[in-house]
């Protein structure tokens, strides 16, 4: 899953707020017993030093920076949501395939059952007169059935 490019340009605002809010507090050292010293800005035990912190602005350039990193995240999150499209579609038209070719072999058996068990084949013709086939005929109809049974159910 991509980086949402309104939640990366809000963060870096939100960076750039802290860093701002940080810069303006008052910071202390504080030396415990040991002689170690701590950074903070509510110091827990007195004596604490005040000391200066100078921070600098972010440039023109930092934002400029910035921006780019959001424009990259933005292209990359559309790229990855290209490659899951593309992956969904491949699965459904795969999904589709199979169950496409399992309701032709359905068709297809039933239509081969159907004549086999027939005494008697005819064809429509115009007008919707009965043309009866002639046993040949309804061996090469029947074979031919049979041949689209297997190509449609093979495997199956």
């Amino acid at each position: 899953m991509g980086v949402d490019p309104m939640k990366a340009m809000l963060t870096v605002v939100t960076c750039l707020l802290i860093a701002a809010g940080a810069r303006a507090g008052d910071v202390y050292v504080v030396t415990d017993s040991k002689g170690n010293r701590a950074y903070t800005d509510r110091p827990q035990s007195l004596p604490a030093e005040k000391i200066t912190v100078r921070g600098t602005e972010p440039s023109s350039e930092d934002a400029t920076r910035a921006q780019s990193r959001v424009a990259g995240y933005a292209a990359e999150d559309a790229a990855l949501g290209q490659q899951q499209e593309k992956t969904e579609a491949a699965a459904k038209a795969k999904l589709q395939t199979a169950e496409d070719r399992a309701k032709r072999c359905v068709d297809a058996r039933d239509r081969y059952q159907s004549m086999m068990n027939a005494r008697r084949l005819y064809e429509e013709g115009p007008d919707s007169e009965r043309r009866y086939l002639s046993s040949e005929e309804i061996d090469a109809s029947r074979a031919d059935a049979k041949q689209m049974m297997d190509m449609f159910c093979e495997g199956q």
